[in-house]
């Protein structure tokens, strides 16, 4: 048979149950440690009243007189009565030397023997004692009667115990209203603390909580997406290991500013804001970040919850996505030029001019093999030469001539696994894209740099060069477009940076972030023609980033 639940389930209820049962318990602890020092000072009170009536009427001259009479009684009885109410004692007896009353509250008490000790008192000590006589239980003082030297009565003051008891009694009625008050007083405070606990822990109870935290642990480690938690005071209050990792953060990071973390200052403004932040992309050192703000507000702002994405290899895969989307166009526009001279070879030799069909046959294929020779016998790595050719392809569709220069050249297996193939597509690709966008805005006039051309765009050309020279790969691009002001220098590697409008400007922000990656250094320059000139140093090893400007 299983016991009924006795105990509250929630964790605000139990608390409330052992605050209220240590109130009650604290407060019947004072009551009874105040009853007993009451009761304490109570009979300590009673024997200091007791002892000294007994010893004013011991000293009294006209008891020493009354006891020489032959009727002490007649004199004392009345004096003692006085004495007694005027005191507020239960008793005063005085006593000859062997214990008979001469005195007492009960007239037919007088005459016999005094119930109690006398020895002291005989013996001239004045003593007090709880016995109980012909009232009770009292609390009572001896002491002797002197007339000279002798010894010639005896006089006893009391106050019986349940008078004593009823005085308690009293003083306890009012303290325990206080200790009642007190404990309800407590009582209702402890309610209304847990009242705002449960609100706090939705009803749970310990094991739930404990149960709930480990979840949170679990979940914080095992997701995959970076989750960032600020305090009111923009201070990291929780970040878990992906957010750690997608910010660049040590682990030391909680409970500092956000503007403490070097962070780039763009990804620090978007999570310092105080209004919402959707899908915005940032880049720090190594990544690309999606990020996502939600402020928290409950009447006031108590902070902001951060919810962090990492979309590098998404925009590799998009950047290299691109690639094949222009090789493809390229290959179309190549199929579509490719008919259009094959039908003009047929026509030749349709009109029976075999010799100008042979000779714009061949034209052709040593135009189109020369940059094919050129790639494939200079640079051996397969991505790179396949890259090169399909920009020189994408380049040609735009009319502009894409060359490698002379002193290019990799050997097959001179380069290691690092950098990756796809850090080299991100890398090259991006600059030559810039390139040939430069390249093509000035040969058709339509540049939107505020630097003017240095020269006559009579010719769109860029200049590739890929070799390794000193345990570096060498990666430079030139073209022969307008070039990059000086006031736009340190601003031409940030994310946004563009010259062709919004929505632009990512390409060389991921250029600086994958040679940042591989530890390598990007300098920009002025090309022999007058455009940019972008060089690009890849170490076998790993080393320190560095971003260099003109």
């Amino acid at each position: 048979m299983r016991l009924p639940r006795t105990l509250p389930r929630s964790l605000a209820g139990q608390l409330f149950a052992m605050q209220a049962l240590l109130v009650a318990a604290v407060v019947a602890g004072c009551a009874v440690f105040a009853y007993a020092s009451g009761r304490s000072q109570a009979e300590e009170t009673a024997a200091r009243q007791v002892r000294a009536a007994a010893l004013a009427m011991a000293g009294s001259p006209s008891v020493r007189e009354a006891i020489r009479t032959p009727d002490p009684s007649a004199a004392l009885q009345p004096y003692a009565e006085r004495v007694r109410e005027d005191t507020g004692i239960a008793f005063v007896t005085i006593m000859d030397p062997q214990g008979v009353r001469w005195t007492h509250p009960d007239p037919s008490q007088i005459g016999r023997r005094f119930i109690g000790h006398t020895e002291r008192a005989l013996l001239g000590e004045t003593f007090d004692e709880t016995y109980t006589g012909t009232l009770g239980p009292s609390i009572r003082v001896v002491t002797p009667v002197r007339d000279g030297g002798r010894i010639v009565g005896l006089v006893s003051a009391g106050i019986t115990v349940e008078r004593v008891s009823t005085q308690v009694r009293q003083q306890l009625g009012a303290l325990g209203t206080a200790a009642g008050g007190a404990l309800a007083l407590g009582a209702l405070g402890t309610y209304v603390i847990n009242a705002r606990l449960r609100r706090h822990t939705h009803g749970m109870n310990a094991r739930e909580l404990s149960r709930m935290h480990t979840y949170h642990e679990a979940t914080l480690h095992a997701v995959r997406e970076g989750l960032l938690m600020l305090d009111g005071q923009r201070r990291v209050a929780l970040i878990n290991d992906a957010g750690r990792e997608l910010l660049g953060l040590a682990p030391g990071s909680v409970g500092r500013r956000v503007d403490e973390l070097a962070l780039p200052a763009p990804l620090t403004g978007a999570l310092l804001a105080s209004e919402p932040r959707v899908d915005e992309v940032h880049l720090t050192a190594d990544r690309v970040v999606v990020v996502n703000t939600s402020p928290v507000v409950g009447g006031e702002r108590r902070g902001t919850v951060v919810t962090l994405r990492d979309h590098t290899e998404l925009q590799a895969l998009s950047g290299e996505l691109d690639s094949e989307r222009g090789f493809t166009q390229a290959l179309r526009s190549q199929a579509h030029e490719a008919a259009n001279r094959l039908h003009t070879v047929v026509s030749l030799i349709e009109l029976g001019r075999a010799d100008e069909a042979v000779d714009f046959a061949t034209a052709e294929l040593e135009l189109a093999q020369v940059l094919t020779d050129r790639v494939v016998g200079a640079v051996a790595e397969p991505v790179l030469a396949a890259l090169l050719l399909g920009k020189a392809a994408q380049a040609h569709e735009r009319g502009v001539e894409l060359v490698l220069a002379e002193d290019s050249l990799i050997d097959d297996g001179a380069l290691p696994r690092s950098p990756s193939p796809r850090d080299l597509v991100t890398i090259l690709g991006n600059l030559i894209d810039n390139a040939v966008d430069a390249a093509s805005e000035t040969a058709t006039g339509t540049t939107g740099s505020p630097v003017p051309a240095q020269r006559p765009a009579a010719r769109a050309l860029v200049t590739v060069t890929a070799r390794t020279e000193a345990g570096e790969l060498l990666l430079r691009v030139a073209d022969t477009g307008a070039g990059i002001g000086p006031d736009d220098a340190d601003e031409v590697f940030r994310r946004g940076w563009s010259t062709h409008g919004t929505g632009r400007g990512l390409g060389l922000a991921l250029v600086r972030q994958a040679v940042h990656r591989n530890g390598g250094t990007v300098t920009l320059g002025r090309a022999p023609d007058g455009g940019a000139e972008f060089t690009v140093r890849l170490p076998l090893s790993g080393r320190t980033a560095e971003v260099v400007a003109p």
